[in-house]
């Protein structure tokens, strides 16, 4: 630790990589030598989709790689930084990425910062090299700066995992301020709970948006980090199991557990590329002070900026920093869906003080049905003489929603009913106990991506009771509720950026 400096001829600069990784002993040392870094961090600016083509490499202090690359200054400026790898080569997911940004703006620099010879090592030893690698970006930043008057407001660093690390560091060193940093799924471990000024932080840029999808804690570590560390902070389906990558869907097509894993780390890099390509079909976030509050369908609100866009189109909020937000996505592209908040008062009519009753949604749209859908009211038992609000969450647009059917799952129609039926049972000293019987008088419902508000009533009104194997729909009504539908709120958001 004393900002000692390895000085190393160009020549030898590749087989030298793990001399510095042990020269280098900690996050707090810094080498300011341009020359050691030189040529170990490459900045390959891309001109073809195709990553097995050779691009053309930006080298700072050499005027001639930026005619040469045909540099803008004028146009929009992309860094893309990977993370830790242990294949020594470009994931799958690099040449997704870069190609989805390259057709979204095609005028864009796009540069992949290759730093694969010092990601690929132990985990502990790549960490320590994130500063170094954020020190060199800033330079490279500076020197363009200086020759081309380059504008750091339309500089955009994308970094994923270790990557969105590095991403903070080159904010922190940049002379002056980067217009956005965007962290995918940033790494956790060593991360997790330190000084802002050694992650990924909300004043490396003037605006830091972060996907969160793997902060399931193992051995009291997760993969990617847990806290919100941007101005916007975005947990897909609460940044737990992502759908699709649940041990038997991954290992239906793969053959280990590292595959689980990287299934929901990588999801961020996903969601991003998705958000780059279907800008018809975005995908909405809601703040919310926690996942759980968000599953009881309680925050699909967008007054005062509390929706956004995911990914590229996520809008820039003057707010007060770290605003977490939720979703729940599908399990593949495209991943947005549609969220609606509903609420019913169920009143305890006969018998039903331990009825436990397993409810299930059917909506009728004006495009499309959906099939059963289960109401989870995620307190494990729906409330009896109580409001109950739940989330439900279609894949597919249905349009505008005519019909509403609830039913009640009969005890012989699934193995948790039977269970629930036998226990009913025992506790009655084996009579067959009474039909119990409850009550929904209404359904009323917020649709996330219009923010409209409508009321749903018992088409036949003598039909309000139901009991279990029984069904009650529910049709369009007034009660002062309603709101006038809205087109999609993205319509609403301004995609000039």
């Amino acid at each position: 630790k004393g900002g000692a400096t390895l000085r190393l001829c160009a020549c030898v600069l590749h087989s030298s990589v793990f001399i510095i990784a042990n020269v280098y002993s900690g996050l707090d040392t810094l080498s300011t030598d341009s020359k050691v870094l030189n040529g170990i961090i490459k900045y390959n600016m891309r001109k073809n989709l195709d990553l097995d083509q050779e691009g053309c490499y930006l080298q700072a202090g050499k005027m001639e790689c930026l005619e040469e690359c045909g540099f803008n200054a004028t146009a929009k400026t992309i860094f893309i930084i990977h993370g830790w790898t242990m294949s020594g080569m470009f994931e799958s997911w690099m040449q997704k990425l870069v190609s989805a940004v390259m057709q979204r703006e095609q005028e864009a620099n796009v540069v992949v910062v290759d730093w694969i010879s010092m990601a690929q090592q132990l985990y502990p030893d790549a960490v320590n090299h994130t500063r170094n690698v954020g020190f060199d970006i800033a330079t490279m930043l500076n020197w363009l700066q200086d020759e081309k008057q380059l504008p750091l407001e339309n500089v955009h660093l994308i970094g994923y995992s270790l990557g969105a690390h590095v991403a903070g560091y080159a904010g922190t060193y940049v002379r002056g301020t980067i217009g956005r940093i965007t962290g995918l799924d940033p790494a956790g471990p060593m991360f997790e709970g330190v000084e802002e000024h050694k992650r990924l932080s909300p004043d490396d840029a003037d605006f830091v948006d972060v996907l969160h999808t793997y902060t399931r804690e193992a051995l009291g570590v997760s993969i990617g980090i847990q806290q919100p560390i941007g101005d916007v902070d975005i947990y897909p389906n609460g940044g737990d199991v992502q759908p699709g990558c649940a041990l038997g869907d991954v290992l239906a097509v793969a053959t280990n557990f590292m595959e689980v894993m990287k299934c929901e780390h990588e999801r961020a890099v996903h969601l991003f590329v998705d958000s780059l390509m279907n800008k018809d079909h975005m995908s909405f976030a809601f703040q919310c002070t926690g996942p759980d509050r968000f599953k009881k369908g309680i925050c699909l609100s967008c007054r005062k900026n509390r929706c956004n866009n995911i990914g590229y189109n996520a809008r820039k909020m003057r707010k007060k920093r770290n605003s977490k937000m939720y979703l729940k996505t599908r399990a593949d592209t495209p991943f947005g869906g549609y969220h609606y908040q509903m609420k019913m008062h169920v009143f305890n009519k006969k018998q039903a003080d331990n009825a436990d009753p397993t409810f299930y949604v059917k909506l009728y749209g004006a495009h499309d049905d959906t099939t059963n859908i289960y109401v989870d009211v995620h307190d494990d038992t729906v409330g009896l003489n109580l409001t109950n609000t739940f989330l439900v969450f279609t894949e597919d647009d249905i349009g505008d929603l005519l019909k509403i059917q609830l039913s009640w799952e009969g005890d012989s129609d699934s193995w948790s009913s039977v269970w629930k039926n036998i226990k009913k049972s025992f506790w009655a000293w084996n009579t067959k106990p009474p039909k119990p019987v409850l009550e929904v008088r209404r359904i009323r419902v917020k649709a996330g991506e219009t923010q409209q508000k409508l009321t749903f009533c018992a088409q036949d009104p003598s039909k309000t009771e139901i009991s279990p194997g029984e069904s009650i729909t529910f049709v369009k009504c007034r009660d002062g509720w309603e709101v006038k539908p809205r087109k999609r709120y993205e319509k609403m958001f301004s995609l000039s950026e």
